[in-house]
Protein backbone atom coordinates (compact mmCIF):
# COMPACT_ATOMS: atom_id res chain seq x y z
CA UNK A 1 0.00 0.00 0.00
CA UNK A 2 1.43 3.02 -1.09
CA UNK A 3 1.89 6.69 1.38
CA UNK A 4 -0.46 8.64 -0.94
CA UNK A 5 -3.93 7.29 -0.51
CA UNK A 6 -5.06 10.10 1.38
CA UNK A 7 -6.92 11.83 -1.05
CA UNK A 8 -4.42 14.25 -2.62
CA UNK A 9 -2.82 15.03 1.71
CA UNK A 10 1.10 14.50 1.84
CA UNK A 11 0.37 13.90 5.58
CA UNK A 12 1.97 10.74 7.04
CA UNK A 13 1.49 8.70 9.72
CA UNK A 14 4.58 7.21 11.62
CA UNK A 15 4.95 4.61 14.10
CA UNK A 16 8.05 4.96 15.66
CA UNK A 17 8.57 1.93 17.54
CA UNK A 18 5.37 2.29 19.58
CA UNK A 19 5.57 6.39 19.68
CA UNK A 20 3.32 7.88 17.17
CA UNK A 21 4.12 10.90 14.95
CA UNK A 22 2.40 13.11 12.27
CA UNK A 23 3.73 14.48 9.64
CA UNK A 24 4.28 15.39 5.64
CA UNK A 25 5.85 14.04 2.38
CA UNK A 26 7.49 17.44 2.09
CA UNK A 27 8.85 16.93 5.80
CA UNK A 28 10.41 14.14 4.89
CA UNK A 29 12.10 14.69 1.69
CA UNK A 30 13.13 18.07 1.18
CA UNK A 31 15.79 18.90 3.69
CA UNK A 32 17.92 15.46 3.33
CA UNK A 33 16.52 14.02 -0.43
CA UNK A 34 19.13 11.35 -0.07
CA UNK A 35 18.07 9.89 3.66
CA UNK A 36 16.31 6.66 4.06
CA UNK A 37 13.14 8.57 4.85
CA UNK A 38 13.35 10.19 1.81
CA UNK A 39 13.70 7.43 -0.28
CA UNK A 40 10.65 5.38 1.73
CA UNK A 41 8.41 8.12 1.05
CA UNK A 42 9.38 9.65 -2.33
CA UNK A 43 6.57 8.39 -4.06
CA UNK A 44 8.92 5.33 -5.88
CA UNK A 45 8.46 2.80 -3.30
CA UNK A 46 5.47 1.17 -1.84
CA UNK A 47 5.55 1.10 2.22
CA UNK A 48 3.08 -0.81 4.22
CA UNK A 49 0.87 0.57 6.50
CA UNK A 50 -1.72 -0.97 9.11
CA UNK A 51 -4.96 -1.05 7.96
CA UNK A 52 -6.88 0.69 10.90
CA UNK A 53 -5.33 3.66 11.05
CA UNK A 54 -2.88 4.04 7.88
CA UNK A 55 0.46 4.02 10.51
CA UNK A 56 3.79 3.32 8.53
CA UNK A 57 6.18 1.17 11.68
CA UNK A 58 9.22 1.89 11.73
CA UNK A 59 11.61 -0.63 13.86
CA UNK A 60 13.38 1.84 16.18
CA UNK A 61 13.35 3.90 19.10
CA UNK A 62 11.04 6.45 19.02
CA UNK A 63 12.62 8.57 21.63
CA UNK A 64 14.91 11.00 19.68
CA UNK A 65 12.42 10.77 16.30
CA UNK A 66 11.06 14.22 17.19
CA UNK A 67 14.40 15.83 16.93
CA UNK A 68 14.47 14.27 13.85
CA UNK A 69 11.89 15.29 12.21
CA UNK A 70 12.46 19.23 13.87
CA UNK A 71 15.33 19.16 11.78
CA UNK A 72 13.76 18.04 8.98
CA UNK A 73 11.34 21.01 9.54
CA UNK A 74 14.02 23.60 10.84
CA UNK A 75 17.43 22.37 10.19
CA UNK A 76 18.53 23.42 13.88
CA UNK A 77 20.53 20.44 16.03
CA UNK A 78 18.77 20.26 19.20
CA UNK A 79 20.66 21.07 22.38
CA UNK A 80 21.00 17.84 24.19
CA UNK A 81 23.21 16.30 26.90
CA UNK A 82 26.41 14.81 25.49
CA UNK A 83 24.48 11.51 26.01
CA UNK A 84 21.45 12.10 24.33
CA UNK A 85 23.22 13.54 21.43
CA UNK A 86 25.39 10.57 21.03
CA UNK A 87 21.53 8.32 20.63
CA UNK A 88 20.49 10.84 18.06
CA UNK A 89 23.59 10.49 16.55
CA UNK A 90 22.74 6.59 16.39
CA UNK A 91 19.10 7.32 15.05
CA UNK A 92 20.46 10.47 12.34
CA UNK A 93 22.91 7.20 10.92
CA UNK A 94 20.51 4.60 10.77
CA UNK A 95 18.10 7.21 9.09
CA UNK A 96 21.37 8.46 6.85
CA UNK A 97 20.93 11.98 7.59
CA UNK A 98 24.60 12.76 6.72
CA UNK A 99 23.34 16.96 7.45
CA UNK A 100 22.11 16.03 11.21
CA UNK A 101 25.25 13.61 11.24
CA UNK A 102 27.63 16.51 10.54
CA UNK A 103 25.76 19.00 13.00
CA UNK A 104 25.46 16.43 15.88
CA UNK A 105 29.09 16.15 14.92
CA UNK A 106 30.34 19.63 15.14
CA UNK A 107 28.51 20.23 18.25
CA UNK A 108 30.39 17.54 19.97
CA UNK A 109 33.83 18.50 18.98
CA UNK A 110 32.99 22.27 20.07
CA UNK A 111 31.60 21.08 24.00
CA UNK A 112 35.01 18.77 23.82
CA UNK A 113 36.93 21.74 22.99
CA UNK A 114 35.61 23.99 25.45
CA UNK A 115 36.57 20.96 28.12
CA UNK A 116 39.82 19.81 27.02
CA UNK A 117 41.00 22.39 30.10
CA UNK A 118 40.02 20.26 32.45
CA UNK A 119 41.68 17.08 30.95
CA UNK A 120 45.34 15.90 31.91
CA UNK A 121 46.37 16.36 28.58
CA UNK A 122 45.03 18.32 24.90
CA UNK A 123 44.68 16.69 21.86
CA UNK A 124 48.26 18.80 20.60
CA UNK A 125 49.81 17.09 24.17
CA UNK A 126 48.74 13.48 22.18
CA UNK A 127 49.88 14.21 18.86
CA UNK A 128 53.24 15.47 20.72
CA UNK A 129 53.23 12.05 22.74
CA UNK A 130 52.45 9.40 19.59
CA UNK A 131 55.94 10.96 18.05
CA UNK A 132 57.48 8.45 20.35
CA UNK A 133 58.25 4.91 20.02
CA UNK A 134 56.55 3.37 22.90
CA UNK A 135 53.04 5.35 24.17
CA UNK A 136 51.93 4.91 27.15
CA UNK A 137 48.77 7.03 28.87
CA UNK A 138 47.46 4.47 31.15
CA UNK A 139 45.48 5.53 33.53
CA UNK A 140 45.14 8.95 32.54
CA UNK A 141 41.78 11.14 32.39
CA UNK A 142 41.22 12.18 28.51
CA UNK A 143 37.56 12.68 28.72
CA UNK A 144 35.75 14.27 25.85
CA UNK A 145 39.06 14.71 23.71
CA UNK A 146 38.72 14.51 19.97
CA UNK A 147 41.51 12.38 18.95
CA UNK A 148 39.95 11.73 15.70
CA UNK A 149 41.87 10.73 12.52
CA UNK A 150 44.84 10.33 14.70
CA UNK A 151 47.76 7.35 14.36
CA UNK A 152 47.43 5.89 17.90
CA UNK A 153 48.09 2.24 16.94
CA UNK A 154 50.10 0.67 20.03
CA UNK A 155 49.13 3.30 22.13
CA UNK A 156 48.76 1.67 25.62
CA UNK A 157 45.50 3.81 27.03
CA UNK A 158 44.89 0.82 29.82
CA UNK A 159 43.07 2.06 33.03
CA UNK A 160 42.35 5.33 31.33
CA UNK A 161 39.09 7.68 31.39
CA UNK A 162 38.05 8.00 27.94
CA UNK A 163 34.61 8.68 28.70
CA UNK A 164 32.83 11.18 25.48
CA UNK A 165 35.97 10.69 23.92
CA UNK A 166 36.13 10.54 19.99
CA UNK A 167 38.40 7.95 18.03
CA UNK A 168 36.66 8.71 14.89
CA UNK A 169 38.67 7.21 12.02
CA UNK A 170 41.75 7.12 14.31
CA UNK A 171 43.62 4.14 13.54
CA UNK A 172 44.27 1.93 16.56
CA UNK A 173 46.03 -0.69 15.78
CA UNK A 174 46.73 -3.51 18.37
CA UNK A 175 45.89 -0.48 20.70
CA UNK A 176 45.41 -1.56 24.24
CA UNK A 177 42.27 -0.11 26.44
CA UNK A 178 42.29 -2.84 29.11
CA UNK A 179 39.86 -1.55 31.70
CA UNK A 180 39.48 1.49 30.57
CA UNK A 181 35.93 3.42 31.23
CA UNK A 182 35.09 4.34 27.55
CA UNK A 183 31.68 4.97 28.22
CA UNK A 184 29.77 6.78 25.12
CA UNK A 185 32.99 7.14 23.06
CA UNK A 186 32.94 7.55 19.27
CA UNK A 187 34.75 4.51 17.62
CA UNK A 188 33.30 5.52 14.16
CA UNK A 189 35.09 3.97 11.42
CA UNK A 190 37.95 3.43 13.80
CA UNK A 191 40.62 0.81 12.98
CA UNK A 192 40.97 -1.62 15.65
CA UNK A 193 42.31 -4.74 14.94
CA UNK A 194 43.60 -6.85 17.34
CA UNK A 195 43.08 -4.48 20.19
CA UNK A 196 42.61 -5.53 23.71
CA UNK A 197 39.52 -3.99 25.75
CA UNK A 198 39.40 -6.73 28.16
CA UNK A 199 37.49 -5.74 31.10
CA UNK A 200 36.49 -2.33 29.83
CA UNK A 201 33.13 -0.23 29.81
CA UNK A 202 32.11 0.69 26.79
CA UNK A 203 28.41 1.06 27.35
CA UNK A 204 26.71 2.86 24.92
CA UNK A 205 29.94 3.51 22.65
CA UNK A 206 29.35 3.80 18.42
CA UNK A 207 31.55 1.49 17.06
CA UNK A 208 29.42 1.89 14.00
CA UNK A 209 31.84 0.58 10.75
CA UNK A 210 34.72 0.23 13.05
CA UNK A 211 37.69 -2.82 12.35
CA UNK A 212 38.29 -4.75 15.17
CA UNK A 213 38.87 -7.67 13.57
CA UNK A 214 40.76 -9.88 15.95
CA UNK A 215 40.35 -7.85 18.84
CA UNK A 216 39.50 -8.90 22.44
CA UNK A 217 36.73 -8.14 23.59
CA UNK A 218 36.56 -10.47 26.49
CA UNK A 219 34.37 -9.76 29.59
CA UNK A 220 33.68 -6.14 28.38
CA UNK A 221 30.70 -4.18 29.09
CA UNK A 222 29.01 -3.75 25.38
CA UNK A 223 25.67 -2.48 27.15
CA UNK A 224 23.51 -0.17 24.49
CA UNK A 225 26.37 -0.14 21.88
CA UNK A 226 26.30 0.19 17.71
CA UNK A 227 28.29 -2.15 16.12
CA UNK A 228 26.36 -1.33 13.06
CA UNK A 229 28.41 -2.61 9.65
CA UNK A 230 31.50 -3.64 11.88
CA UNK A 231 34.03 -6.22 11.24
CA UNK A 232 34.52 -8.17 13.92
CA UNK A 233 35.60 -11.23 11.91
CA UNK A 234 37.46 -13.35 14.77
CA UNK A 235 37.04 -11.26 17.37
CA UNK A 236 36.64 -12.68 20.91
CA UNK A 237 33.65 -11.53 22.90
CA UNK A 238 33.77 -14.03 25.67
CA UNK A 239 31.06 -13.46 28.58
CA UNK A 240 30.76 -10.05 26.75
CA UNK A 241 27.85 -8.31 28.25
CA UNK A 242 26.20 -6.86 25.07
CA UNK A 243 22.97 -6.51 26.05
CA UNK A 244 20.25 -4.45 24.08
CA UNK A 245 23.78 -3.76 21.44
CA UNK A 246 23.34 -3.28 17.89
CA UNK A 247 25.07 -5.72 15.59
CA UNK A 248 22.92 -5.52 12.64
CA UNK A 249 24.70 -5.99 9.27
CA UNK A 250 28.00 -6.61 11.63
CA UNK A 251 30.86 -9.10 10.13
CA UNK A 252 31.05 -11.87 13.08
CA UNK A 253 32.59 -14.72 10.73
CA UNK A 254 34.48 -16.79 13.21
CA UNK A 255 33.89 -14.78 16.01
CA UNK A 256 33.84 -16.57 19.66
CA UNK A 257 31.02 -15.62 21.48
CA UNK A 258 30.93 -18.02 24.70
CA UNK A 259 28.92 -17.09 27.65
CA UNK A 260 28.23 -13.58 26.09
CA UNK A 261 24.91 -12.01 27.11
CA UNK A 262 22.96 -11.20 24.32
CA UNK A 263 19.69 -10.35 25.60
CA UNK A 264 17.61 -8.02 23.17
CA UNK A 265 21.00 -7.79 20.90
CA UNK A 266 20.37 -7.37 17.44
CA UNK A 267 21.68 -9.14 14.68
CA UNK A 268 19.81 -9.05 11.90
CA UNK A 269 21.29 -9.60 8.76
CA UNK A 270 24.23 -10.25 10.74
CA UNK A 271 27.18 -12.76 9.58
CA UNK A 272 27.81 -15.03 12.26
CA UNK A 273 28.95 -18.32 9.80
CA UNK A 274 31.25 -20.32 11.66
CA UNK A 275 30.79 -18.38 14.34
CA UNK A 276 31.37 -20.15 18.30
CA UNK A 277 27.57 -19.65 19.39
CA UNK A 278 27.83 -23.06 21.92
CA UNK A 279 25.34 -22.93 24.73
CA UNK A 280 24.58 -19.68 24.16
CA UNK A 281 21.42 -18.07 25.17
CA UNK A 282 19.50 -16.75 22.07
CA UNK A 283 16.40 -16.42 23.35
CA UNK A 284 15.71 -12.85 22.79
CA UNK A 285 17.99 -12.20 20.41
CA UNK A 286 16.91 -10.65 17.07
CA UNK A 287 18.51 -13.11 14.34
CA UNK A 288 15.97 -12.58 10.90
CA UNK A 289 18.15 -12.82 7.93
CA UNK A 290 21.49 -14.06 9.59
CA UNK A 291 23.83 -15.92 8.14
CA UNK A 292 24.94 -19.19 10.86
CA UNK A 293 26.52 -21.51 8.35
CA UNK A 294 29.16 -23.61 9.72
CA UNK A 295 28.30 -21.53 13.35
CA UNK A 296 28.95 -23.94 16.00
CA UNK A 297 25.76 -23.48 17.95
CA UNK A 298 25.46 -27.23 20.09
CA UNK A 299 23.63 -26.55 22.83
CA UNK A 300 22.41 -23.27 22.24
CA UNK A 301 18.84 -21.84 23.73
CA UNK A 302 16.71 -20.54 20.98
Amino acid sequence: MTMYSDNSSSIVRLNIGGKKFCTTVDTLTQREPHSMLAAMFSGRHTVCKDSEKGYVFVDRDGKHFRHVLNWLRDGVVPNLSDLECSELLREAEYYQLLGLVDGITEVLNKRKEDEEMDTELTRTDIIKCVQSEKVRLRGVNLSGLDLSKLDLSFVDFSYACLKNVFFSRANLHCAKFRDVDAENTIFHNATLRECEFTGANLRGALLAGANLQSANLQDACLVDCSFCGADLRSAHLQTADLTNANLEGANLEGANLKGAKLTNANLKGANLQRAYLRQVNLRGTHLEGAKLDGANMLGAIR
